[in-house]
């Protein structure tokens, strides 16, 4: 299976830990502080997060990081096609010309429903879903 980069890793973190402190606005070093992370690392996963729609960046006194939407609202699936753009498990999936028998290939169809069904299944995932209140999760962020 294809690993997500860490632009998409360091994405959900940041959706997680403002989704577990969705009363208040967060700060970028407190999320880092957090996962241990570089700041300017989580810096550039939340402007593509911002640029994306997924959260508000405040800047100026009182600002800081939070959602732009409900976390029932936010599906797994797109945040990690918005932010990683098309996943395939091999190229045959999604060019066409890359190997000389993928024209009568089976593998490729295999794939590309292994590919639909892990799609599908993220997009009913929503953030909420991982970030249950009273959930461990919510728990350890509150140790922050």
């Amino acid at each position: 299976m294809p690993v997500l980069s860490l632009q998409t890793d360091y994405s959900l973190r940041i959706l997680m830990f403002l989704a577990a402190h969705a009363d208040r606005r967060c700060q970028i070093q407190e999320v880092a502080t957090f996962f241990g992370i570089s700041k300017d690392h989580l810096a550039k996963a939340a402007r593509r997060l911002g640029q994306e729609g997924f959260i508000r960046t405040i800047r100026g006194v009182g600002g800081g990081l939070e959602l732009s939407r409900s976390p029932e609202d936010i599906r797994l699936g797109d945040v990690i096609q918005r932010v990683e753009g098309q996943l395939g498990l091999l190229d045959c999936t999604q060019v066409e010309g890359v190997c000389r028998i993928q024209p009568g290939c089976k593998l490729k169809g295999v794939l590309a429903e292994a590919e639909r069904l892990q799609r599908e299944y993220l997009e009913s995932v929503s953030l909420s879903d991982v970030i249950a209140a009273g959930d461990d999760l919510v728990q350890l962020t509150s140790l922050s």
